[in-house]
């Protein structure tokens, strides 16, 4: 999460209602800990738009790829962690992210592995 969020005290912040599904609501509780699910939803927000004013919405950092494997593109891809375009039938990797998804990369934008 982004730690740049502005700290102010509670009374200083607008109270504003917002509608969950009684499970997001349970599951956010469990994730938040003793942090407090309404802490957790604010870093999540302010997250959220700073990466939206960077311009990173829809790019990862190599921090969030748990591993990566070679594949070729069947088609025009685009990287996850650069935004490069990735030409069908040209070699990339697939990153394998940490919520569990497969994400297309350009070969350059992960470091190469140091022979052992």
């Amino acid at each position: 999460m982004v730690t740049t969020a502005k700290r102010i005290a509670t009374t200083e912040m607008q109270v504003t209602s917002i509608r969950l599904e009684t499970d997001l609501k349970e599951r956010l509780k469990k994730l938040a800990g003793n942090q407090g699910y309404q802490s957790l939803i604010r870093e999540v927000l302010w997250d959220y738009v700073e990466r939206e004013e960077r311009g990173l919405s829809n790019h990862l950092s190599l921090a969030d790829v748990r591993s990566t494997m070679p594949a070729t593109a069947h088609q025009t891809e685009c990287c996850a962690i650069t935004g490069a375009e990735i030409k069908p039938n040209a070699p990339m990797l697939l990153g394998l992210t940490l919520s569990g998804q497969f994400v297309p990369l350009s070969p350059a934008s992960v470091p190469s592995p140091k022979a052992t």
